[in-house]
């Protein structure tokens, strides 16, 4: 990696943070952050099969939540810029939650010490 890269990856701020809970801008799920990626990490192709009109900008954090619909649970990968954060206070029933966390506080997981990835 080139110093100019490794420089711009050291400046990326992320705005959420992990155990957060959040949900998404425009689709209808929410989910809680347990991993986060400076920029952009997922496969070309991925990134391609999203509309060009909704593409999301590479250069900017991105997330990986245990996310929840009115159907299903899964794994999103989401652009920070499509998240917000969630308000609700309800906790993400996601199964997978308890591999990952403890306890819901004011919007926040907490990492479990003992199971911790």
């Amino acid at each position: 990696m080139r110093a100019a890269d490794m420089d711009r990856q050291l400046n990326i701020q992320a705005k959420f943070s992990i155990g957060q809970v959040v949900r998404h801008r425009f689709h209808p799920f929410r989910g809680v952050i347990y991993d986060v990626d400076p920029e952009f990490g997922n496969t070309e192709d991925w990134w391609l099969s999203i509309p060009e009109d909704k593409r999301p900008r590479k250069d900017q954090p991105y997330y990986h939540l245990l996310a929840e619909n009115e159907t299903t649970y899964y794994h999103a990968y989401v652009s920070e810029q499509n998240l917000v954060p969630d308000e609700t206070g309800d906790p993400v029933d996601h199964p997978e939650v308890d591999d990952y966390f403890d306890e819901l506080t004011d919007g926040q997981y907490q990492w479990d010490a003992i199971n911790r990835h």
